[in-house]
């Protein structure tokens, strides 16, 4: 299945997943909740790729919704690469994308999804604008 990305969105971040066997479910594919961990792997490595760690005391990424399109069934064994996008920052938020292909079958996408990210203070509960230094990696 071919899946085209907005062109709006800029490649930042790619990464290597391997399909556990506790991923799969009792029809013997992997889970349909386990696609947003795969996804929530990929934001949290991209952010730690950069020295960003999880800060409960300050402020940082928030996740206001998820999608993800299942194009084909995964199944153990196996390895993802999966392929991370960022587009339209704003005040406070900006958007992710993400691809997961099987790595024997490259350019097969499996499944896409993504989410939007808004940055809050963890002490107020509200959006903040973009630190400076998290626009720089957007733009």
């Amino acid at each position: 299945m071919r899946f085209d990305l907005p062109e709006d969105k800029r490649l930042v971040f790619e990464s290597r997943i391997a399909i556990r066997w506790g991923d799969m479910d009792a029809m013997g594919h992997v889970n349909n909740t386990v696609y947003f961990r795969y996804l929530e792997m990929v934001r949290v490595d991209w952010l730690q790729s950069h020295g960003v760690p999880p800060d409960p005391d300050g402020s940082g990424p928030v996740i206001v919704n998820a999608f993800c399109n299942f194009h084909q069934q995964l199944e153990y064994p196996g390895d993802l690469l999966a392929r991370f996008y960022v587009a339209r920052p704003g005040r406070s938020s900006f958007e992710t994308y993400t691809t997961l292909e099987r790595t024997d079958r490259p350019g097969d996408i499996a499944a896409s999804g993504g989410a939007k990210v808004v940055w809050a203070d963890s002490n107020t509960k509200r959006s903040v604008p973009l630190p400076q230094w998290v626009r720089a990696l957007l733009d």
